[in-house]
């Protein structure tokens, strides 16, 4: 596990792009596994800069997310399809038909779990997964527990995930209580890891990831098993490594 200490969020932001778009450049028709949330948004900003100077060419990417909430509709402001596209697809040039966004609303979710992840398979399997992470340890929307799951799949949101994206919403109640999202075993078969934490908020769970045991309670500490895990952290976020 390599780690990148910056001294703030601009940084990581401006690493981070810098670190995409050279996996882009090195490999034109790369597979990228996509997060959402507040933290990858300024790595979206910059991603789009690039685009527009030149500097780099999406139109063999192909692209598939983590994650999506379930029961919101791929038009509402705090879903992820509209996420994505409001902050990089529709201000880059990658083909509609290579994007891939877990569906929330799928009405045979077990299956289409399973064909989400015969798609990446199919892909070639991702090059480089993005992944931010919650105050919890969770990393897509993996939270923690007695065991976690290999594949892409249904989960019941928990507490502290509810509170911290109800800040996304009018209030917490508004949250949706379930998502569907990449597993672990999903996301450890990547070729490249990324992981991006801003703000003290985050520090424990850096901690916890960077130097505690590995186990299902903080998923994000299945990391330390990676042989290209690398981690993008602001001077706050590593303040207690």
């Amino acid at each position: 596990m390599k780690i990148h200490v910056v001294e703030d969020y601009r940084q990581l932001s401006l690493k981070a792009a810098t670190l995409v778009a050279g996996q882009v450049n090195m490999k034109p028709n790369a597979v990228l596994g996509l997060a959402t949330g507040s933290t990858p948004e300024g790595m979206y900003s910059e991603l789009v800069r690039l685009f527009h100077a030149g500097a780099v060419d999406f139109s063999e990417v192909v692209t598939f997310n983590l994650d999506e909430y379930v029961g919101l509709d791929s038009s509402h402001p705090q879903s992820y399809h509209y996420y994505m596209h409001h902050h990089l697809f529709n201000h880059v040039n990658i083909p509609a038909g290579n994007i891939h966004i877990p569906s929330g609303n799928a009405a045979d979710m077990a299956a289409f779990c399973r064909e989400y992840d015969q798609k990446i398979a199919a892909a070639g399997g991702i090059d480089l997964q993005i992944l931010g992470i919650g105050v919890n340890g969770h990393i897509g929307f993996n939270e923690p527990g007695e065991s976690l799951s290999v594949g892409t799949h249904l989960i019941e949101l928990s507490r502290e995930t509810i509170e911290a994206n109800s800040r996304f919403f009018d209030s917490a109640d508004e949250v949706p209580r379930q998502a569907v999202t990449m597993g672990m075993g999903s996301i450890m078969k990547a070729r490249r890891i990324l992981l991006l934490a801003s703000g003290k908020s985050k520090a424990k769970a850096i901690r916890e990831t960077v130097c505690g045991r590995v186990t299902p309670q903080v998923p994000a500490s299945f990391l330390q098993l990676h042989r290209r895990a690398i981690l993008i952290v602001d001077r706050e976020a590593a303040s207690l490594l």
